[in-house]
């Protein structure tokens, strides 16, 4: 994904944890996206989710989100890049809402290393990223992007993290609409995860018209399209559990998650985006 190299980048929309600090208190782990399956995935590896909170000190000298001023940034470094489709994805779903009459408040993305504290608990790596309706910010550690290749056998490339944080920005429209379920249904998360989806698509049929991106190629939604089925739940059944249990999905197969993000992208509509009749 290309980033115009002149477009000014605001990197106040990005809070930058990494190399933060421990914390006290309880552990409960909320929000939606990726992150509940990320961490299901975690528990069938073997993988401790908090296995690696010792209550560190923050690590000096890491790299500053300061840095992130101009899409040419973006296109260089990854932690910019993140400022970059940020940016745009809050500039689109900003117009879009003022179109409908609408006031969009924008949600920060938290980046961090290892751990981060928020409002639905204690956000660690293996747990992958999520937003939190409660303090309505998206967590991430960009090591993710590492994993979705190495552990889920996605392609990768720039357009697939932008896929990932568009989708956790999907839920944060849906926390403004009133649309966010938390009833707990399998069901009910089934539709919440592919609208998400679907949001996603939509922002990415638009993002050339926020003026960070180029157009997206074909090549590239289909990176975005890659990383949808990667972590579909049936592909990731059968890679960790040898078999496929549809009555245990909660996101979705890697079809579905095609088909609502293609749904989003072609229409451009987030009106077409509902999952109402998924069963």
């Amino acid at each position: 994904m290309t980033f115009r190299g002149d477009a000014p980048l605001d990197p106040s929309q990005v809070e930058d944890r990494r190399g933060g600090g421990g914390v006290s208190g309880p552990v409960i782990v909320g929000g939606g996206g990726l992150g509940l399956l990320i961490l299901v995935v975690a528990l069938l590896l073997g993988v401790n989710p908090l296995a690696d909170y010792t209550g560190e000190t923050p690590v000096e000298g890491a790299p500053s989100l300061q840095d992130c001023q101009t899409g040419a940034d973006a296109n260089k470094r990854d932690d910019c890049r993140v400022v970059g489709f940020v940016d745009s994805i809050q500039k689109y779903w900003g117009g879009e809402f003022t179109r409908r009459g609408e006031t969009y408040l924008p949600a920060k993305t938290v980046i961090y290393t290892g751990y981060a504290q928020g409002a639905c608990g204690l956000a660690q790596t293996a747990m992958g990223p999520f937003y939190c309706p409660d303090d309505e910010k998206v967590y991430l550690d960009i090591s993710f992007f590492q994993e979705l290749q190495q552990r889920f056998g996605a392609k990768g490339g720039p357009f697939a993290e932008g896929y990932v944080i568009s989708h956790e920005y999907g839920h944060h429209v849906q926390n403004q609409l009133g649309l966010l379920s938390q009833t707990g249904s399998r069901t009910a998360s089934i539709r919440v995860e592919l609208q998400a989806d679907c949001l996603a698509g939509v922002w990415a049929r638009h993002a050339a018209d926020t003026g960070f991106l180029e157009a997206p190629t074909d090549a590239e939604i289909a990176q975005a399209l890659d990383a949808a089925a990667a972590v579909g739940d049936d592909r990731i059944q059968k890679e960790t559990q040898g078999r496929v249990q549809p009555e245990q999905w909660t996101h979705g197969s890697s079809a579905q998650r095609q088909q609502w993000y293609r749904t989003g992208y072609q229409t451009g509509d987030l009106d077409r985006c509902d999952t109402s009749s998924v069963r």
